[in-house]
């Protein structure tokens, strides 16, 4: 039975200028982000512009009905049989369609040989990265699904379950969001332990199904250690180095190789998002390698012990994935000296410049945290995002709550 729905403003508003257009629009992100649900939105706004219900057609590959099709062979025959006697423009939706062996050829010949309007999702980076690509050159629109933002929480709180959203509620619902994150499934759900055991089984539906299954890894064992030692140095330097160290101090022994590879898979199934060193002088990229965060930051509180020793960097995670959302290209800057600005933001050439801390417990905090921010010799806005209700801001550099920057429309 399906959960009740949010309309996901943000993604469905921007859709509108493509409906009906000749781009196959793309959504990809990690399993159980609401792509699913997603599509149902952009079904329910089809509807709303008079289209007939039979000339939409929801192909879902991970439900019963559809799980026996494994090639465009077979997926060519249910099309073609379901859109033969319909009149007018057809939207045809396909959700998980990389589970398809051919998929790519059948969209091209939909998009080519059927007036239609083509929908589809995948939970694989490499999506277009093939034979679709060089088919649709220019015909594609690709868009990344994220799990909820705090505002989409606080929508779904609202009208789903009729809570008031009064300073206070918004107050201890930002406590929940902050623990377990925002994958839509676990927000129904009423005790800690019971989106803990969520969490983890959305982990583990990822782990198994879009990387182990996928990639046909062997050493399960080591693959799940790489990936606890990835969650709890979120927000940290990656050195495939220091993680074989690691295991080989616990009697594991692999490659660096074999690392970089599970890497790359993490990053495949949107688990973990790469964020590359900028060099604040020169203004281009670094090449040592960035730091990874959780593309939901609720997997490390349901997976890592002592999650709160992390705090900074949690917030740092959930900073990096609402700015992503937000359509800005995010570095981390680095000065010649190695001090550091947690993220660069560029979105139309502009750039901002963010700092986060927890908490600012002095006076030396706040001049520590600030003074890279204050290094950079540029005009573009400098931000500072704290848990704190008291204006820090000083010397040109803004201060922002957490709360009312998850809240705002802008930085």
């Amino acid at each position: 039975m399906m959960n009740k729905l949010i309309k996901r403003y943000d993604y469905v508003d921007n859709l509108k200028d493509y409906v009906n257009s000749d781009f196959v629009k793309v959504y990809i992100g990690i399993r159980r982000s609401g792509k699913t649900s997603l599509m149902y939105n952009i079904i329910d706004e089809i509807k709303s512009m008079g289209v007939k219900e039979e000339n939409i057609i929801f192909i879902s590959f991970e439900s019963r009905e559809y799980a026996h099709i494994d090639s465009c062979e077979q997926l060519d025959e249910v099309v073609y049989s379901k859109t033969d006697n319909l009149e007018g423009k057809v939207y045809l939706f396909f959700d998980e369609i990389q589970q398809v062996k051919g998929w790519e050829k059948s969209i091209n010949s939909y998009r080519v040989s059927i007036d239609s309007d083509i929908y589809i999702t995948g939970s694989n980076s490499k999506l277009l990265s093939g034979e679709l690509a060089t088919l649709l050159t220019g015909r594609y629109l690709t868009i990344n699904v994220y799990p909820f933002s705090f505002k989409e929480f606080l929508q779904y709180k609202n009208e789903i379950e009729g809570m008031e959203l009064t300073k206070d509620t918004i107050s201890e619902l930002y406590d929940d969001y902050f623990n377990f994150g925002g994958m839509p499934g676990i927000l129904s759900l009423g005790s800690d332990e019971f989106k803990k055991l969520a969490l983890k089984d959305i982990y583990n539906s990822i782990l198994f199904e879009d990387v182990v299954s996928r990639f046909k890894i062997n050493n399960i064992d080591l693959l799940q250690r790489f990936v606890r030692y990835m969650i709890s140095s979120t927000g940290e330097i990656f050195s495939s180095k220091s993680i074989k160290n690691y295991l080989k101090s616990n009697n594991i022994y692999t490659s660096q190789d074999t690392l970089l590879k599970y890497n790359q898979y993490l990053n495949q199934s949107f688990f973990i998002s790469k964020c590359k060193c900028f060099e604040l002088k020169g203004r281009k990229e670094m090449k040592i390698l960035g730091k990874y965060y959780l593309t939901d930051h609720g997997f490390h509180h349901a997976l890592i012990e002592d999650n709160m020793l992390k705090v900074t960097k949690i917030l740092e995670n959930i900073v990096y994935v609402e700015l992503l959302r937000r359509g800005y290209k995010i570095n981390i800057g680095r000065h010649p000296d190695n001090t550091e600005v947690d993220f660069v933001c560029e979105k139309s050439g502009k750039y901002k410049y963010i700092q986060v801390s927890y908490r600012l417990t002095s006076e030396k905090t706040l001049n520590r945290e600030i003074t890279p921010l204050l290094r950079i010799s540029d005009k573009f806005e400098s931000i500072l995002i704290t848990t704190e209700n008291h204006d820090f801001s000083k010397e040109g550099v803004k201060h922002i709550n957490i709360i009312d920057f998850l809240c705002g429309d802008e930085v």
